[in-house]
């Protein structure tokens, strides 16, 4: 499944307090931009990934959140992104913060 256009202006506006939002399609799904920091990837099949090292990204594993993994030629690959806490989903504010705090982790 492929990211739609309903699915780009879901994300445009969950994140739109972050500041402004740029996007680019790869691999089925998308990756997100702040001021041309990637932050985050919405999955093919509809998922949201924060990208997170270090303490935010161990944060994240102890409550329970995903890593990113894919599955290619066989090999399983993960990266360095995290699921955002289904709460966020529906609550903007509440993504915006988990963006943020992504965006601060990264610098």
């Amino acid at each position: 499944m492929a990211v739609t256009a309903e699915d780009i202006d879901f994300v445009c506006d969950l994140f739109a307090g972050v500041g402004p939002i740029t996007y680019r399609k790869m691999m089925g799904g998308l990756s997100i931009y702040a001021d041309g920091q990637i932050f985050a990837i919405l999955s093919a099949d509809g998922q949201i990934y924060l990208k997170a090292n270090g303490v935010f990204a161990e944060e994240l594993a102890a409550m329970g959140e995903r890593r990113f993994a894919m599955e290619r030629d066989g090999v399983t690959r993960s990266m360095g992104y995290y699921t955002m806490p289904g709460e966020a989903l529906d609550d903007p504010e509440l993504a915006v913060e988990w963006g943020r705090r992504a965006l601060a982790a990264l610098g």
